[in-house]
C-alpha cells in the first residue's frame, strides 16, 4: 500500500493535511489502543463520533486529545456526541456545536463544527452521526449541507458515521454535492464496520469541490496501525484521507 502524503504548507499557501473520522464508541473499550492508532495515523484534524457525553466527559476526552497528540477543538456532550480535535498545526477562528431537531423517542443528534486555517488555507470541519432512521438521516444530511454553505468558507470537510452504505438515499445526497473522498481516490480499506456481515462501508469523509482529495480509506496495513488495536480500540475502523486544501 502507497503511503499517503505527509502534511505540509506549500510554497503558495495551500495545505496537504490529513484528516480521520472515527467512532470511539464513549471510550469504552481500550483507550490505549485508541491513542495509538490516532497517533500512527498523524492526523491534522480527528472528526469524533459518539465522544463521552456524560460523567467527566471533558476530561475523559482531553485525555485521549493529549494521548493522540491533539487538543480539543469542539464538541463531545454539547454536540451529542460529535467532536473535533485538532493538531497544533491548526489556527482556529471559531467553532459552534450545533444540536439538531429532536424526534421523540430518537438519540439526540448534533453537529461540531469549526473554521481554521492550515497555513494560507481556510478550512470548514464538520464532524456528525446520522440517525439511524431513514427519514430522519436523510432531514439531517440536507441540514449538514445547508451547515456547510452557511460556514462563509470556500473549501470545507465532514466526515462521521453515517448509518448507511454508499448506495443509500443520504449517502448519494452528500455525494451528489461534495467528494465522497474514498471513492474519488481509494486508498487502504473500504469496510468500516466489520463486527457483523455483511462488512459495510457506513463512516466517510467528504469534501468540496475545490479540494483535491489524495487518498481516502480505512489505514490497514499503515505503519503503526496494527490490527490488534484496531480490534481493541472501538467497534468501528476509521477512515483516513489526505487532502489538500487551496489557498484561500
Amino acid at each position: 500500500m502507497e503511503p499517503l502524503p505527509n502534511s505540509l504548507t506549500e510554497p503558495d499557501g495551500a495545505a496537504i493535511i490529513r484528516v480521520l473520522s472515527y467512532n470511539i464508541r464513549s471510550m469504552r473499550d481500550d483507550t490505549d489502543a485508541l491513542a495509538r492508532v490516532i497517533t500512527a495515523c498523524a492526523p491534522d484534524l480527528v472528526l469524533v463520533q459518539e465522544a463521552p457525553r456524560f460523567f467527566r466527559w471533558r476530561k475523559k476526552l482531553a485525555r485521549l486529545a493529549a494521548a493522540s497528540g491533539q487538543v480539543i477543538l469542539s464538541g463531545g456532550a454539547t454536540a451529542a456526541g460529535p467532536a473535533v480535535l485538532c493538531s497544533l498545526r491548526a489556527t482556529v477562528e471559531r467553532t459552534e456545536d450545533v444540536l439538531l431537531p429532536l424526534t421523540p423517542g430518537q438519540h439526540r443528534r448534533g453537529f461540531a463544527t469549526a473554521v481554521i486555517r492550515f497555513g494560507g488555507a481556510r478550512l470548514g470541519v464538520l464532524s456528525c452521526h446520522l440517525s439511524l432512521h431513514e427519514e430522519e438521516r436523510y432531514e439531517q444530511g440536507g441540514m449538514l449541507l445547508d451547515r456547510l454553505a452557511g460556514m462563509g468558507v470556500e473549501h470545507a470537510v465532514a466526515g462521521g458515521d453515517l448509518n448507511e452504505r454508499p448506495e443509500g438515499p443520504t449517502f448519494r445526497r452528500l455525494a451528489d454535492t461534495l467528494h465522497d473522498c474514498r471513492a474519488t481516490a481509494p486508498w487502504g480499506g473500504e469496510h468500516t464496520w466489520t463486527r457483523d456481515e455483511p462488512h459495510r462501508r457506513i463512516d466517510a469523509i467528504f469534501a468540496t469541490k475545490g479540494i483535491e482529495v489524495l487518498g481516502c480509506g480505512v489505514p490497514l496495513g499503515h505503519p503503526g496501525v496494527t490490527e490488534a488495536d484496531l480490534a481493541r480500540a472501538t467497534d468501528h475502523l476509521p477512515v483516513l484521507a489526505a487532502l489538500r486544501v487551496p489557498a484561500a
